[in-house]
């Protein structure tokens, strides 16, 4: 996606001795041997109790394997380039979650029927307004003004919007079951839905109107793609992409070893269960905040936006489908709709978010007021 750290690692090295090119030495890399020990350690630790030493070990791979499986998409994006690359970290972003949720509705009980709804709005709330309002800041900061094309970032944030009326707005409304919950025939029509939306989202990206998700400058010009990182290797993209297959493997299998002493933790302290959500949220999309902010500080935010609204695009309309399959085998309900005052939040997430794109351009006030409803999601959250 034309960040500099994918170019980084994966550009030509430099000569080697007597003006020879260097021999890439890609298993000297942190993000290559993470993936690698993260699968170890998920081996040693598959069908044991773990002690508190173990959860912590357990705990550090998961990190290291987030942190590289996000690294790899970065490389793999930055060839495909944008906005390709932003389209592959949401979907890379959106599997480590998914994996997250069905590993802890699998084991959580009766007690994980809402564990899909607070993970699945919780990135809403973190993309659209803790990673949009540090992208607008950091692009403000630099620019004073932020410039993008409000034509793909509208029709992404229209999107999103839909995705989240439909899967946890509607449940809260609909009669027919008692609670906040779909029918087989209602969840059945939302999945469809969501997953046919996705598509057509992906679609108008990357085929039909592709250039309306290219950075450009503050006059409106398309930013020029040579000023950056020049992109990896073909045997550098091929390296990464397995080991972001692997990352993703060892991300899920252990998800399901520490999610124990997550749901334990939570618990002990007496918060909410929404909380799970809220952690599993931010430890997920914690990477791709980093990637977009590296993009904002380059001039490129509508690269930022589109990870953030791509990001909630996929985290609705591939989250929800897989649930719902899932929920199938699973014996407690699924409850999707949103408490009156989530749905508050997310109206007005909605209304300051069009007041931001619409006009093509944001300054640091539009970046506050995004950031100011993230603290408000994150401490209504803790205490409800």
């Amino acid at each position: 996606m034309g960040t500099q750290t994918g170019g980084d690692r994966g550009r030509a090295p430099g000569p080697g001795p007597g003006g020879r090119p260097a021999a890439p030495r890609p298993w000297r890399e942190r993000a290559t041997w993470a993936p690698l020990a993260a699968l170890a350690v998920l081996a040693l630790g598959w069908g044991r109790d773990l002690s508190g030493p173990a959860v912590a070990v357990v705990g550090l791979c998961l990190a290291g394997a987030v942190l590289s499986a996000v690294h790899h998409a970065e490389v793999v994006a930055h060839r495909v380039g944008e906005p390709f690359g932003s389209l592959l970290l949401a979907v890379a972003v959106t599997v480590i979650e998914v994996g997250l949720i069905v590993m802890l509705m699998v084991s959580g009980g009766d007690e994980a029927a809402t564990y899909a709804r607070d993970t699945v709005f919780a990135a809403v709330m973190i993309t659209c307004n803790g990673v949009v309002g540090l992208s607008l800041l950091a692009a403000t900061l630099r620019g004073r003004v932020a410039a993008f094309n409000a034509e793909g970032s509208g029709g992404a944030l229209a999107t999103v919007t839909t995705l989240a009326t439909t899967t946890l707005v509607l449940p809260a409304f609909t009669t027919g079951t008692p609670g906040p919950e779909f029918t087989g025939a209602q969840l059945a029509f939302a999945a469809v839905a969501s997953l046919s939306l996705y598509g057509l989202f992906v679609t108008v990206q990357t085929v039909r109107h592709r250039e309306y998700f290219l950075p450009v400058t503050a006059e409106g010009r398309p930013v020029d793609p040579a000023a950056h990182a020049p992109p990896p290797t073909r045997a550098a993209t091929g390296w990464s992409l397995g080991l972001l297959a692997a990352a993703l493997v060892a991300v899920v299998g252990l998800a399901k070893l520490v999610s124990p002493a997550i749901e334990a933790g939570v618990k002990a302290v007496g918060l909410p269960t929404a909380v799970v959500g809220v952690t599993i949220a931010l430890m997920v999309l914690l990477p791709e905040t980093l990637a977009a902010l590296r993009a904002a500080r380059g001039a490129r935010v509508q690269t930022s936006l589109n990870l953030a609204y791509g990001s909630a695009i996929a985290s609705i309309g591939l989250t929800v489908p897989t649930i719902a399959l899932v929920s199938v085998w699973l014996p407690g309900p699924l409850i999707l709709g949103l408490g009156p005052v989530h749905l508050v939040l997310l109206a007005l997430t909605a209304l300051v978010s069009a007041l931001t794109v619409v006009p093509g351009r944001a300054t640091l006030l539009q970046s506050g007021v995004h950031l100011l409803l993230f603290a408000a999601f994150v401490f209504l959250s803790f205490s409800p």
